[in-house]
């Protein structure tokens, strides 16, 4: 293997290709097993090279454009890969291809005056030969002068499907992967095994590989009757596979909607399970004014809410739905809004002489050796949470790691989430209930220091702020708040109050969401506050004035 000193980004992209052949061997095919076998046997320098080439933006290059020191004679490292057809200089070319390969004092080499144009911009001198030569062609016909080698590369199918089964999407590429110094963050050794592959078969890479084409035809603006017949014939055994349908549906309502489709809005949305679909399908029949179908669902709806996001909109919609039908009726003022109001505070301060942010100027305000506050917004809750759930967040569920440098789950926005791990996550949750919790936590703390997740934030997190909750913060409590967390973790994993105020002595705590002049808290916040207000976990929402000169005190 080639040192990784100098060939750090071809010593990741082998290591990616041995994880994939012992990970999925069982569904690679001829090519694919044959492919890998060869690149294992090429000369050092022809790996780089095409290493190199599949992190740019191609297919096509230019000798000329690949410099790189560590791969000298460009030309001699091509030939194996030539000799492989994985590079091709005949390959028929395209002109808007050709345009991007040149400049246009270059371009006016290969074009005859006539047809070179007055308009100083490529993309006009593009737009007006794109009649004229339709067809595509091999380079040495457009540019038979050439002075060096153009190549094509070959793979980019092979290489799609082979980063479709290391990264589990199409949206990361080789460049960030290839490029990462692996060796600056620590990952959760997570235990692999053939159940927990998101991929169980050839035909699941091939219906997500399908579903990725609908995708792009739907940014491309396809008919709607063909996207769904389309997706429809995505459809899989595979649960991974079918929450990603569901989700593409839901796009495809929402382009419906853009577009004043409502009638296929409605129609996509019926065939979607994936949570806001219901939302969405009842908003559109209020657009279309069908407001008893609409009051009939959200009632429904309210009945059994997908979540504490879609029972806001709901309480926001009902009022208006029961007026369009006309049941309007005296309303008492939402207990969220009456609860807001008790939880209210107001301060004026002098306004700071440096630039600071008004949590901050807060925070300094307030703190002090008896009562120490701490600026952490979404870090401590998340964190706590985090150390204690460390075995359940990193359980080996079916689609949840491909590989081994995650930073965490890659289902952690999904609506099941925590159901795919109840089991796990009533274990640790359990530990609140036996005094046990504290040790935990602060044992992970220690045994876990700087390992990647998605809940810990090791630079806001200290020992002494972490002992400092362990002691004000209840069990009850902390149980409350992660359970909340773990409803819906995609929407409640942020939305927490700004500040956390301690009295130690007196073992209890305040969580404060800040407002300076003009703010306006978020739907996310207001349902936080609102549930730490109906579970008696201490809270307030503080508001800040800077006072003005001639002002008291």
């Amino acid at each position: 293997m080639v040192p990784p000193h100098r060939y750090y980004y071809l010593h990741n992209f082998q290591r990616a290709l041995a994880w994939i052949e012992q990970r999925y061997s069982d569904l690679l095919d001829a090519g694919e097993r044959e492919f890998l076998a060869q690149f294992a046997a090429l000369p050092a320098l022809s790996q780089a090279l095409l290493v190199r080439m599949l992190m740019r933006r191609g297919p096509w290059f230019r000798a000329s454009k690949l410099v790189y020191e560590e791969i000298p004679g460009i030309e001699g490292a091509a030939q194996p890969l030539l000799s492989l057809g994985w590079l091709d200089t005949q390959a028929p070319m395209l002109l808007e291809e050709l345009f991007d390969l040149h400049t246009r004092s270059e371009l006016a080499e290969v074009f005859a005056s006539a047809e070179r144009g007055s308009s100083p911009r490529k993309s006009d001198w593009l737009q007006a030969l794109a009649g004229v030569h339709a067809a595509p062609r091999r380079y040495a016909e457009w540019h038979p002068q050439a002075s060096e080698p153009v190549w094509r590369v070959m793979l980019g199918e092979l290489s799609e499907r082979l980063r479709l089964m290391f990264f589990g999407n199409l949206h990361q590429n080789w460049t960030e992967f290839v490029l990462a110094d692996l060796g600056v963050f620590k990952y959760e050794s997570v235990a692999f095994d053939a159940a927990s592959r998101a991929f169980q078969t050839r035909a699941d890479i091939d219906a997500y590989l399908a579903l990725q084409a609908c995708r792009q035809a739907l940014e491309e603006g396809a008919e709607t009757a063909a996207m769904l017949q389309s997706i429809a014939a995505c459809e899989s055994p595979n649960p991974w596979l079918e929450k990603r349908r569901a989700k593409l549906l839901l796009r495809l309502g929402n382009a419906c909607e853009r577009a004043g489709l409502f009638d296929e809005a409605l129609q996509t949305y019926a065939q979607c399970s994936y949570p806001g679909a219901r939302h969405r399908r009842i908003r559109v029949l209020e657009r279309l004014e069908r407001h008893e179908e609409a009051l009939a669902q959200a009632l429904q709806a309210q009945l059994a809410p997908e979540g504490d996001e879609e029972l806001q909109k709901l309480q926001r919609m009902l009022p208006r739905l029961l007026r369009n039908t006309g049941r309007a009726k005296a309303r008492p003022r939402p207990a969220a809004s009456q609860a807001l109001v008790q939880m209210r505070a107001d301060i004026v301060l002098d306004a700071p002489t440096a630039p600071m942010s008004v949590e901050y100027a807060l925070r300094a305000h307030w703190h002090d050796a008896a009562s120490p506050v701490f600026y952490v917004e979404n870090a401590l809750i998340n964190s706590l949470f985090g150390l204690l759930c460390w075995p359940a967040i990193f359980a080996p569920v079916q689609g949840a790691f491909f590989h081994p440098f995650q930073s965490g789950p890659a289902d952690l926005s999904a609506p099941d989430f925590s159901a795919r791990r109840a089991a796990e996550f009533a274990r640790c949750l359990a530990l609140l209930d036996t005094g046990e919790y504290a040790p935990v936590i602060l044992a992970r703390y220690a045994d876990k220091q700087g390992v990647q997740s998605p809940f810990v934030f090791w630079g806001a997190l200290t020992e002494p702020l972490l002992r400092l909750a362990l002691d004000c913060i209840s069990a009850a409590h902390l149980k409350l708040l992660f359970t909340r967390l773990l409803a819906d973790v995609k929407t409640n994993r942020s939305g927490f109050p700004d500040l956390v105020r301690f009295w130690p002595a007196e073992q209890r705590y305040e969580l404060v969401e800040v407002k300076g002049p003009g703010d306006k808290l978020q739907d996310n916040q207001i349902r936080w506050l609102q549930y730490c207000s109906d579970h008696g976990i201490p809270v307030s929402v503080c508001h800040v004035q800077w006072r003005v000169a001639g002002d008291g005190p």
